[in-house]
């Protein structure tokens, strides 16, 4: 028994290490809470795969690509490994947003971090610069820079990640909308995918 799963290939599944991911961000609107999530989801483009939510770590050697080129590479039914932020409600006008932080260090060998935010009342760029933040604000923790605020502002932070000379790439996705003014269920979603 165990020849045959070592075989098949079960053996190896623990070293399985993306090293391919790409942003992708949708909404969507209907009665029910589950099928707006459905839409949100066909809207990003990943309602066709099988998605496995994973931790908020960005893999070393981790190439990050394009939308387009990451959605060619999915097939129907494909599991997939995604960190996805979500947010969700039925309340007429509300502002909400979802967003994903990535933050990779300056050595590929390291591994970086994906952070998760949602929140209500909060426009595109704000929910996205605090995902983006808190992203670098995990990775700086582990590089040893001590002078990292996450309370200041952006470009503030921005010029220190710079000084540090560690962190060289920070990225976001945000999706945000207003909720429907008839209470249909709003969803938004924003995603990392993990690719092989």
């Amino acid at each position: 028994m165990s020849a045959v799963a070592k075989g098949s290939g079960a053996g190896n599944v623990g070293t399985y290490v993306p090293s391919q991911a790409f942003l992708t961000r949708g909404a969507g609107k209907h009665k029910e809470k589950l099928a707006s999530f459905e839409v949100a989801l066909r809207n990003a483009g990943i309602a066709s795969v099988n998605l496995v939510r994973v931790s908020s770590i960005f893999p070393p050697h981790c190439k990050l690509i394009s939308r387009e080129r990451g959605l060619a590479q999915l097939k129907p039914g494909q599991i997939v490994h995604a960190v996805i932020s979500e947010n969700a409600a039925n309340e007429p006008h509300r502002l909400m947003a979802a967003a994903i932080g990535v933050a990779i260090p300056r050595d590929r060998s390291r591994y970086g971090y994906l952070s998760e935010h949602h929140s209500f009342g909060e426009a595109d760029d704000r929910a996205g610069e605090y995902a983006e933040d808190l992203a670098a604000h995990m990775l700086a923790t582990i590089l040893g820079i001590t002078k990292f605020d996450l309370d200041k502002s952006y470009v503030e932070e921005k010029d220190i990640w710079r000084l540090s000379g560690q962190i060289v790439k920070t990225r976001n996705a945000v999706q945000s909308a207003v909720s429907d003014k008839n209470g249909l269920w709003t969803t938004v979603l924003a995603a990392v995918i993990l690719l092989p």
